[in-house]
Parts: C-alpha cells; structure tokens; sequence
C-alpha cells in the first residue's frame, strides 16, 4: 500500500529525525508506528544517521504490530527486520540475524543486556510505550540504563506520559535524556516539583505538585517533547459515555461494609481477612463485581448485580456486537457460565471479530490494551470491572474509538453504587485532567494546508 501521510504525520516524521532524543506523545489512532518507521527509513538509508535499530514494544505488538506495519507500506520494503521474541533459543537467532531493525518485547530488555551473551550494538532504540518504563525500580530500567551512554539516538513513544500522574515522568525522561531535564535522582525531582500528601508519621504514602510546578515540568522537557490528540488531527466517530448503576441488596452491602470496617468478611463458607489496606482495595474492587477470592483462591459468590445488568446492556445492543472489558479471572469465568462468548486472545480472535462473526467478546485490558485495532468488529464496549490504571483504561476505550470506526462508540461503565467503583471511576477521570495538561502543554502546534 502507498503510504501518503497526513500533514501532522510528515511533522512528526521530521521532528524524529532532527531529535536524536525525543519524546513523541501521540493519540491512539494517529499512525505512531508508520510515522516511526517511516523516519527510521531515512534515517538508515538517506540521511545515513542510524546503523542499527532496537524496537522495544509490548510483547503482542512486538511480534504482530511492528511487522504487520513493514509488511504494508510500499516505502518500507527495503527495510529488514527480526522479532526476537519466543523461547530462548529462537531469541538468540533472531538476534544472529543480520537486520536494520530487531524487535523485542519489553519483557526481554534485561535478558537482551545481561544474559543474552550478544553485545549490545544498537546506536538506535525505539520504545514503543515509554509509560511502560515509568519504574525506576523495575529491572526493564536498570537494565536499559546501563547501555543508555552508548545509544545516540532514543525515541519514546506513547499515548499516556502521565497515566497515573507526573509522578511518573521522571523514570520516563531519566531514560531519555540521562537527567538532563528533570533531574539525575527521582528524590531531587520529587523535591523541586511535590509536597507530601498522605503520610503517617515519617511515612509518606503520596505526593502531591507544588502550585505552579506542572507548568514548570512541562517547560523542561518542550524542547524534547511534541504531542498530538487524535481529535485535533482525525475526524473521530462521536463518543458516548455511560455509567450503568447497579444497587446491592441489604444483606450485600453488608457484607461489603463488613470487610470495608473490619478487614474481616465472615461468609458461611469461610472468613474472607485481608492483611491491609492496600489488599483490601482489590477485594472490595472484587465484591462489587459479584465474588471474592478466598485464601485458597476458591471463588465466593458474593451477588449477580452486574451480571444481570450486562444481559440488559447486551439485550439493548439488538444484536450489534459487544465487546465486555474484565478485569478478575472469576469475573470472566462467571461471565463465561451466563453468555456464551469468545475471548479476544489470537490474531484469529481479531479477525474473526473484526469480520463480525463474535456477537459478545471478552477482553482483557492487560492483555490487549495496546495496539490491537478492533473497530471494524462493533463500537460498544461494557466495562464489567473497573481498572485504576489510566493507560490500560484509555488503550482499550481506543480499540474501538478510533479513526476508521463508521459508528458511534458507547462505552458503559457498570457500577455498584456505594462501593469502589465510585472511587475508581473518579480517579481515572481526574488523572485524565493531569495527563491531558500534559498534552495540551507541550502539543505540536501544526499548520494545516487546505
């Protein structure tokens, strides 16, 4: 297929080329792996500024995505490339390959720097979802950052910088630019632009900005930093959001208050305690689904509020096809015993929903959050459970909120009222203001030719 990019695309394309670091926050939707590739053509055969390329990705994007997008554009069939995903051994021949580019899941970063027994050789290094690298702690980073000196040019790709709050740039950028911008120690960065927030004693449980301190962040990394919203640029099918309420009997709410007070649920089957505060999140995140896990993992039917308000959501579809977002697996399986359905798993599920043939589908957000295109399979998805993380909530909403969906996207929250969710639902909307100052302040600002 010729590839005849949009105006914003050719902009994007140059501003990766003429930034050896670079921060490209762009929209779901806008096209960010054919504009990437795209500037890494040239910057391999034309300009001769890129040797050889490392893209690291989400493990279904890696091994499906990136390859998919060569295979399809024209301009891109001189570009070779090896996924180096897989068992050990087929990683290792990936690697002895000869390619311009090699694409790897995130998941192997540290196997590829530490175990591989290949030398690190890449001058070039794509990461495909830097939000995905926001943990200065985890081993992904570590490992990244031992080989960062060597690398000439990065390039940080994603729709959400900030899912979960400023907080999480610093990983981000430290990777990018080495600390040039927000500092080398996450500590003089937490210092210069927070306050504490929630703390018990010498114990510090959250931060919250400094007044004025988001418009200065967002100074120190414009000079890196460009960002899209897919609404400025693509014609997007109207979007409807809806929260369906559902209302716990006496007896269950109860039960949800019981453990909610006490950390203890009393159940005839067993005693449900949860060791703290932060566990007791995701068991309360449980009952207002419909069950809980005990110790053992069994599975305790708590109600079926949110079942029966799925069969009202499905019933109103009038046989368009529904895709259902869940977050537990007894979520999924007690979904499984109600509907009958067909979870998106395999480049086969995707087909076969894209081609209509799924009346109701099951996803799973971590799983199938990034880079999966689904809007030519239906434009109604239910949220059966609630995630708190923004970037798995926006990615999934965009599989089917999209450029190239025909109708009108419905997005149902189903929510037990009085419980978490409440709270959930919140959070996710309030980070959403944080993330898009964020992209508001540092948005490209392109003149579009008519």
């Amino acid at each position: 297929m010729k590839y005849e990019p949009h105006d914003y695309q050719r902009y994007a394309i140059e501003y990766i080329k003429t930034h050896p670091v670079a921060a490209v926050l762009l929209d779901m939707g806008l096209g960010k792996t054919s504009i990437t590739l795209t500037a890494m053509m040239d910057l391999l055969f034309d300009s001769f500024e890129a040797r050889r390329v490392l893209v690291i990705a989400p493990l279904r994007v890696a091994r499906d995505t990136w390859p998919a997008e060569i295979e399809k554009w024209q301009h891109l069939q001189l570009l070779t490339y090896s996924v180096v995903v897989g068992t050990e051994a087929e990683r290792k021949a990936a690697l002895s390959r000869s390619a311009d580019l090699y694409i790897i899941n995130r998941e192997n970063v540290q196997w590829l720097v530490e175990q591989s027994g290949f030398r690190f050789d890449f001058d070039t290094v794509v990461i495909d979802e830097l939000s995905s690298f926001k943990n200065h702690q985890s081993k992904r980073f570590k490992s990244l950052m031992k080989v960062r000196p060597g690398i000439r040019r990065i390039i940080g790709l994603t729709g959400t910088p900030s899912s979960n709050g400023l907080m999480d740039l610093w990983a981000e950028f430290k990777l990018l630019d080495m600390g040039k911008r927000l500092g080398r120690f996450i500590g003089v960065y937490r210092n210069t632009y927070f306050m504490p927030d929630k703390r018990n004693g010498q114990i510090i449980y959250s931060y919250r900005l400094l007044p004025g301190a988001d418009e200065q962040i967002y100074k120190q990394i414009s000079d890196i930093t460009i960002s899209m919203k897919a609404g400025d640029h693509l014609k997007l099918p109207e979007l409807v959001m809806n929260n369906y309420t559902v209302e716990l009997s006496d007896s269950e709410r109860e039960r949800y208050v019981e453990l909610k007070q006490t950390l203890v649920l009393q159940l005839p089957e067993t005693d449900i305690s949860v060791a703290n505060t932060a566990a007791l999140s995701g068991k309360l995140l449980q009952m207002a689904n419909g069950a809980i896990y005990d110790e053992d993992k069994n599975q305790i039917h708590i109600h079926d509020r949110k079942l029966d308000a799925l069969e009202d959501l499905i019933e109103g579809a009038n046989g368009k096809p529904v895709l259902v977002a869940y977050w537990f697996k007894h979520d999924l399986e007690r979904i499984k015993q109600r509907f009958t359905v067909r979870e998106i798993k395999t480049a086969a599920d995707i087909r076969d929903w894209n081609a209509g043939k799924i009346p109701v589908a099951v996803i799973h957000p971590a799983s199938a959050g990034h880079g999966l295109n689904l809007q030519a399979g239906g434009s109604t998805l239910i949220w059966f459970g609630l995630t708190w993380s923004l970037e798995l909530y926006q990615q999934t909403n965009a599989r089917l909120w999209r450029q190239g969906q025909k109708d009108t996207v419905v997005i149902h929250h189903i929510i037990a009222d009085g419980t978490i969710d409440n709270r959930v639902l919140k959070a996710l909307q309030s980070k959403e203001k944080i993330q898009s100052g964020l992209i508001d302040a540092v948005k490209a600002e392109l003149e579009v030719q008519r």
